[in-house]
């Protein structure tokens, strides 16, 4: 019986990541973190878990969050990519980033980018109308209240446990 352990197969993906288009030969078994991290040198995505049940590799893929260590980045070739070093524009941050800094939304900031990022699009799904758990009415504009933000953002841990400044930083953003 050969041997099959070894063999790996490559392909050639283009992955938009912060507006510039890259052209990268992986092999067909890396997560989009690693690709981010190792190819293209974008360390902002941490890999806390590799199990996607901490969030701190959160990016935008298409605008919506996504755990990019359970995500293959064969499967978004030619897809847009945001990560936390996309956000800002050039030395301005932008308002979520400021939010943080003004509250202090960090302690070791391990966790701060996938914070960051996955408040990003949770925030433009509660504009949209997408409800949660705890919204009280399904039907009508959610209200980013601390309950309704902390369900928000519950994919996304802090060790330090930072959130009393966090889910303030966010909620101030909302505004």
């Amino acid at each position: 019986m050969p041997d099959t352990t070894s063999t790996s197969q490559r392909a050639d993906v283009t992955l938009t990541v912060n507006g510039v288009a890259h052209h990268l030969s992986i092999d067909t078994r890396t997560t989009l973190l690693d690709a981010l991290r190792e190819q293209l040198g974008l360390t902002g995505a941490k890999k806390g878990c590799d199990h996607g049940q901490c969030g701190s590799c959160t990016v935008l893929l298409g605008g919506r969050r996504v755990l990019a260590c359970l995500t293959l980045a064969v499967a978004h070739d030619g897809d847009e990519v945001t990560t936390i070093e996309g956000l800002g524009d050039g030395d301005a941050l932008h308002p979520l980033q400021a939010a943080f800094v003004e509250h202090d939304a960090f302690q070791c900031g391990y966790c701060t980018p996938g914070q960051i990022v996955s408040a990003v699009a949770m925030l433009d799904e509660a504009r949209s109308g997408w409800p949660s758990y705890v919204t009280a009415d399904v039907a009508g504009e959610p209200v980013l209240d601390d309950a309704e933000i902390r369900e928000r953002m519950s994919g996304n841990l802090c060790r330090c446990g930072a959130y009393a400044n966090i889910v303030p930083a966010i909620a101030e953003a909302a505004r």
